[in-house]
């Protein structure tokens, strides 16, 4: 871990580097305005780290049980682009208690600076995986058992009304033109979330949002709960 000059002052700062040597880690502190060079953001955090990536394929998460035999909720990404937008379906999930989150090729890499900042920390706390083509991807997640649900701002079953329990991957397509046509048939059905007149589309990560804690408050009144 790299901290910035006179950083380690702070209480959280020390409390974080301790925490790293104990478990291992090196700290370095930075001369004055080293931070600011290295860093791509204006002001950056006092902190930073290089980390090695957790390399999980869709069979070793889909593979996992869940608690008790509960619900499990995944989120497939296809073709979203946006970085903030990216981390941000990755805090929702793991705020929500998904199973994981699987990133097609073709979205933007999960570990793009922007998103890990985004994603504020959750890159590192749900469950995640950078998979292959998105046809290969949906037919893997089916085969593990999953009902498979895309999203669409008009013309699925309100999210209402919409089966979301037992193993669901809810699957997310591109924040301008939504999911691929020829994905369609792959899919177990879709979902919508009505809007007012006037307004096209939610971002996509308000819509996984939605969903998302829709199936959690659905998973809390079936006797189940959230997981930690």
């Amino acid at each position: 871990m790299f901290v910035a000059a006179g950083a380690r002052s702070s209480p959280a700062v020390s409390a974080l580097a301790s925490e790293v040597e104990g478990a291992g880690g090196r700290i370095f502190e930075l001369a004055a305005g080293v931070m600011e060079r290295v860093a791509d953001t204006v002001t950056p955090q006092p902190v930073c780290a290089i980390v090695a990536t957790a390399d999980l394929d869709v069979g070793s998460l889909l593979a996992e049980p869940s608690p008790a035999g509960a619900s499990r909720l995944v989120l497939v990404c296809v073709d979203v682009r946006d970085p903030g937008n990216l981390g941000a379906v990755l805090r929702i999930a793991a705020a929500a208690g998904a199973a994981g989150v699987i990133v097609c090729a073709g979205s933007v890499d999960p570990y793009n600076p922007k998103t890990v900042r985004a994603s504020a920390g959750a890159v590192f706390q749900v469950p995640l995986v950078r998979a292959s083509d998105p046809s290969k991807t949906l037919a893997e997640v089916r085969e593990a058992g999953f009902r498979l649900l895309g999203t669409t701002a008009a013309g699925g079953t309100d999210y209402l009304e919409a089966d979301l329990g037992g193993d669901v991957a809810l699957v997310l397509g591109n924040e301008a033109s939504g999911l691929p046509r020829e994905l369609e048939t792959t899919l177990d059905g879709t979902v919508t979330i009505p809007m007012a007149d006037g307004i096209e589309s939610l971002n996509v990560a308000m819509t996984a949002a939605v969903l998302c804690f829709e199936a959690a408050r659905r998973a809390r009144g079936e006797g189940g709960e959230v997981p930690s």
